[in-house]
């Protein structure tokens, strides 16, 4: 008795051109979003789906999203540093690298998917579909990583060049001409937040100063450790320094 692989067949209708209807419908959405028609159908389901799908339908032909992930980020980073290489001569390594991590942070991807509703299109599990997982900017700016690095397989650099010109122009321009700065505080918390639920404190350190000019230093606390403080003429200010200090002893930023 031949047994009934229904992987198997997923994919043979992949190949053949043939999705099942709502796999279709979704492809072709994220090909009117992104104005990319891709030849392989199939990098453009792997670049949608979350892990948390992939665990849950073990037999989905489509496996999770990650390895594009991880190919869009290196696509993304080396398209911008030659679009600052390129256009910027004036500008130093060091400021180059800054421009670019700005650029390529978190909020900055979130903005840019969010932008193309990229959220309503990812295959999510049930569990992470329940806890928003559609808006969480870490799976929203992973997944447009993904779709980079699908561009690129389907087409190669030049296509996956101008996706990302297209889609980045403004938050270059904006970085570019000093009117993108990082939300340190956000920045923190996505990235606490991924190994897990941790509770982030800001707390008045000491104010000094007159009424009419105060100085406010302020420290970051995770789960009651303090890993970062500040300074800034408010305690906003201050708190956003302190999660500065914070990214940097992890590392995040420079």
């Amino acid at each position: 008795m031949v047994k009934y692989n229904r992987k198997c067949v997923f994919l043979r209708r992949i190949v053949l051109g043939k999705l099942p209807d709502d796999l279709l419908k979704t492809v072709e959405e994220l090909e009117k979003r992104i104005g990319y028609t891709y030849r392989n159908k199939q990098y453009a389901i792997n670049a949608l789906v979350h892990s948390s799908y992939s665990n849950e339908h073990q037999n989905f032909a489509a496996k999770s999203n990650e390895r594009l992930e991880f190919l869009g980020d290196a696509i993304l980073n080396f398209v911008l540093s030659l679009m600052l290489y390129n256009n910027q001569a004036g500008f130093t390594e060091g400021e180059m690298s800054k421009l670019r991590a700005l650029i390529v942070c978190e909020a900055s991807l979130n903005e840019c998917a969010k932008a193309i509703g990229l959220g309503d299109l990812i295959m999510l599990g049930r569990g992470e579909e329940a806890n928003g997982g559609r808006t969480r900017p870490s799976i929203l700016s992973d997944a447009l990583e993904a779709v980079i690095g699908s561009i690129f397989l389907d087409s190669g650099i030049d296509e996956a060049e101008g996706f990302i010109m297209h889609i980045f122009g403004d938050i270059y321009q904006k970085a570019i001409s000093g009117m993108l700065f990082m939300d340190y505080k956000t920045a923190l918390q996505e990235e606490l937040q991924k190994s897990g639920d941790v509770i982030i404190q800001y707390k008045l350190i000491e104010s000094s100063g007159p009424d009419h000019s105060k100085t406010f230093k302020m420290a970051v606390y995770a789960n009651g450790k303090a890993i970062g403080s500040g300074i800034g003429k408010s305690k906003k200010d201050a708190e956003q320094m302190a999660a500065k200090a914070a990214l940097e002893e992890m590392g995040k930023i420079s």
